[in-house]
């Protein structure tokens, strides 16, 4: 049973769906319609930078969504469908776009909102993330709940056994990072994101995008869409939209999305998209799972070769 899996905000680089464009009409298509919807050039944004301009999230969060459809559109025209679909924290947009609950041109311009919305919940500078690693997700938010005070701190990504991202004020992120270590985390870093996400912080960002999301006209998924928020399959619109207004302030339960695709039956994970992060995480979840990821032709290529060796 194959799953596809997007992937999040940081996994954009500079370039990245330029030789995808180059080769397959489809992908050129996908971005070309992402241009039009957003009213400016976001394919030029992927394909050349500014570095700077890419990361700012309301640009990096449609950008990576748009390049993980145009792979996916891709698989789907060499014969490749999924039977069930996730993606982390944006990632899930891209799953939804996908399963056919939201239009591709409503998510880009929710997912800019959505950007737009996170940024300006906290002014830059005053909240921070840092990853906990070698230090189980109990001991983790005992960490975050020893030094948070009268601020926000707490796990944001359960992403894998061992490796735990926190989110919260600057200070008590710095705390926490502190008290994980004499807890025994082997080794914290603290992330260049521009933004405490997916943490009580979030809860403006949340009301604002709340709004948004009702009004989008919405289809009950064709596939089921594993959410980040409670691991659960969600194949009705109602819940869908839940989901996703939750995730904006609600930690991403990676590790049990992962777990849940395998119960599902899932035995290979496809990452369409950008990057190669989510393979690495479910490889430490699960090493029975097979993985391929596709971001370029040579992607496509070692997909296609992956299911041939298995019979499909």
């Amino acid at each position: 049973m194959i799953a596809f899996v997007f992937p999040g905000q940081g996994s954009q680089y500079v370039g990245m769906g330029q030789r995808l464009a180059e080769q397959f009409e489809v992908c050129r298509e996908t971005l070309e319609q992402a241009d039009a919807a957003l009213g400016d050039s976001l394919t030029t944004l992927c394909f050349e930078g500014p570095e700077d301009a890419l990361t700012l999230t309301e640009n990096t969060q449609p950008a990576v969504l748009a390049v993980s459809v145009a792979v996916h559109r891709l698989l789907v025209s060499r014969g490749v469908r999924p039977e069930i679909v996730a993606g982390h924290s944006l990632g899930e947009y891209s799953a939804h776009v996908a399963a056919g609950t939201i239009s591709f041109a409503d998510v880009l311009r929710t997912v800019r909102r959505r950007g737009q919305f996170m940024q300006e919940a906290v002014p830059v500078g005053t909240g921070a993330m840092a990853a906990i690693l070698g230090l189980d997700a109990e001991s983790v938010r005992q960490a975050c709940q020893d030094v948070a005070g009268d601020e926000v701190v707490s796990p944001a990504n359960l992403n894998a056994p061992g490796q735990v991202v926190i989110a919260g004020a600057r200070d008590a992120v710095a705390r926490a990072v502190v008290r994980a270590t004499e807890l025994g985390a082997r080794r914290s870093m603290t992330l260049p994101v521009s933004a405490p996400f997916h943490c009580a912080l979030m809860k403006p960002a949340e009301r604002r995008l709340e709004s948004e999301l009702r009004r989008l006209v919405v289809s009950d998924p064709a596939i089921p869409v594993v959410a980040n928020v409670d691991a659960e399959l969600k194949d009705d619109a109602a819940s869908s939209i839940d989901a996703l207004v939750r995730q904006v302030s609600a930690p991403v339960q990676w590790e049990a999305v992962v777990k849940r695709l395998v119960a599902s039956g899932v035995d290979t994970c496809i990452e369409v998209g950008p990057g190669k992060v989510l393979g690495g995480l479910i490889k430490k979840i699960d090493r029975q799972i097979r993985i391929a990821s596709v971001e370029d032709p040579d992607g496509l290529v070692r997909v296609e070769q992956l299911l041939n060796e298995a019979g499909g």
